[in-house]
């Protein structure tokens, strides 16, 4: 098949990208605006298959959308393309509104367009297939697990605009007849993820001998879900999936951030020791808290186990030592971003 990518130069898209050139037959077209997390240094491996091509572009731009459409005429569009950090969405919103929503109403329109003029057996055999997050759903106290008919209660600007594009998204497959299926994941990691994030985050500053800030007690719950898993779970909800179905996609690893700093440390001691023979663990401070932060995330990956035969091949142990090992293998890739001032925090509010 032909699969038309948005975001596929940013942390998941590319590792989408990847897989699909490295492990299927199918076409890849590859729409990325390179914003400041994109880089097409994270599909190099690729980028000189026959099957792949790349397209600058801005979801927003309906022009640029409707000829890479009409150039590639795709039998999935899969929508990764977003603003995704909660910190930065804090400090300006209005980013995350315009790219998000926007961003996926334009996806919408041209893809509804393309879709509405093709034959009947390819109308038939379209998906519109739309990534998204479990901060969709708010905030869980110490038990219980997110479902697909769990209510959205969105807490950030960014988890809002993400619910705002899942509601878009419903409503197209609803009125129009899109065929269109929505994911909603858990906190992802892995090789290539921009270090504003935790995990790079924590090893970046580590290995620098920085202060490792810890918002608040470290007591936040995530679910934590390795970037391969997912890109698998992608292509099943696109090949196999129901059109007008959601599917919760996670890793089944809950853990405290405190937990994930320490797990970090703890492998970091051992591949690459301190010269002063003290623990990075001993870098671990304490900030101010995330203005509105949520307490727990969980998963419950129920229907995508039943009904497509999916599940988590990595632990988070396992994961997330292939992570911290990558990282030490590729320190020219994530050094120059650090030297960008990636790992400044934002969001103070």
């Amino acid at each position: 098949m032909r699969i038309f990518v948005t975001g596929g130069a940013g942390f998941i898209g590319s590792a989408l990208v990847r897989h699909l050139i490295e492990n299927t037959g199918h076409e890849v077209l590859n729409f990325d605006k390179l914003t400041y997390a994109g880089t097409l240094t994270t599909v190099e491996a690729v980028a000189g298959s026959d099957r792949y091509r790349f397209v600058q572009g801005d979801i927003c731009d309906a022009d640029a959308v409707h000829a890479a459409i009409a150039g590639f005429r795709p039998d999935i569009v899969t929508h990764l393309a977003a603003e995704s950090h909660v910190d930065r969405s804090i400090d300006g919103p209005g980013a995350f509104v315009q790219t998000n929503v926007v961003g996926t109403y334009t996806m919408l329109a041209e893809a509804r367009a393309y879709w509405q003029g093709i034959a009947d057996s390819e109308r038939q055999a379209f998906r519109f297939h739309h990534i998204s997050t479990d901060e969709v759903y708010g905030s869980l106290g110490d038990t219980g697990l997110f479902t697909e008919d769990t209510p959205y209660d969105p807490r950030s600007p960014y988890s809002a605009s993400k619910a705002g594009s899942d509601h878009l998204v419903s409503a197209w497959g609803h009125t129009y007849g899109l065929p269109v299926l929505v994911t909603n994941c858990s906190n992802n990691y892995g090789p290539y993820h921009f270090p504003e994030k935790l995990i790079p985050l924590m090893i970046a500053k580590a290995l620098a001998g920085d202060p490792l800030p810890v918002y608040g007690k470290g007591d936040q719950v995530r679910d934590w879900l390795y970037v391969e898993d997912h890109v698998r779970a992608l292509q099943a909800v696109f090949e196999r999936g129901r059109p007008g179905r959601t599917y919760n996609v996670g890793g089944n690893n809950e853990k405290q951030n405190i937990t994930v700093v320490h797990t970090i440390c703890a492998i970091l001691d051992r591949v690459r020791p301190r010269t002063d023979g003290g623990s990075y663990a001993d870098q671990i401070i304490s900030v101010a808290d995330r203005p509105g932060h949520d307490k727990r995330y969980a998963i419950d990956a129920t229907r995508i186990r039943d009904e497509l035969g999916w599940e988590p091949r990595e632990t988070f142990e396992t994961g997330v030592e292939k992570t911290v090992r990558w990282y030490l293998d590729h320190e020219d890739w994530w050094r120059p971003l650090v030297a960008a001032k990636a790992t400044e925090r934002r969001g103070v509010a």
